[in-house]
């Protein structure tokens, strides 16, 4: 019987129990806000990323292996910097990888439309020391699918 207890617990706080997802309104659900402690991020809904610019894409889906600062890390795997990154002047190199992954890093072209991969490599590519001005379209990612 303990060892069921303790089972049950070890579930539960991994399953993150206590989290709490609210839509705008408060409701519960599988879409919406999710608040642990002082920390509140957007989820979306099934396989698909809802958000929809450059920025808040990168938050959601870039940030955790890239950083925050795009610095890049290194621990269970490479995660490079796309900060100041040179690789980044072809507009079409990062949509590639966004697409369809590279090394240890997954692609993303059936969890993001042709207008987010846009958005967030241009996000990249005018952020965090990159200045590269030639926008990436929708229409230059749907080519390259």
């Amino acid at each position: 019987m303990k060892a069921a207890a303790v089972l049950i617990g070890s579930v539960l706080a991994l399953s993150g129990a206590g989290v709490v997802a609210s839509d705008a309104t408060g409701a519960t659900g599988a879409t919406g806000v999710i608040t642990t402690g002082a920390i509140t991020t957007d989820i979306s809904e099934g396989f698909r990323f809802g958000q929809n610019d450059g920025e808040a894409l990168y938050r959601a889906v870039c940030q955790s292996c890239h950083m925050a600062d795009g610095q890049g890390a290194q621990g269970a795997g490479m995660y490079p910097a796309l900060a100041a990154n040179p690789k980044l002047a072809s507009s079409r190199y990062p949509a590639y990888n966004v697409l369809h992954g590279r090394k240890g890093m997954p692609g993303f072209k059936n969890m993001l439309n042709d207008e987010q991969i846009a958005e967030v490599t241009n996000y990249v590519r005018t952020h965090m020391g990159n200045a590269y001005k030639d926008p990436l379209t929708a229409a230059d990612v749907k080519a390259m699918r």
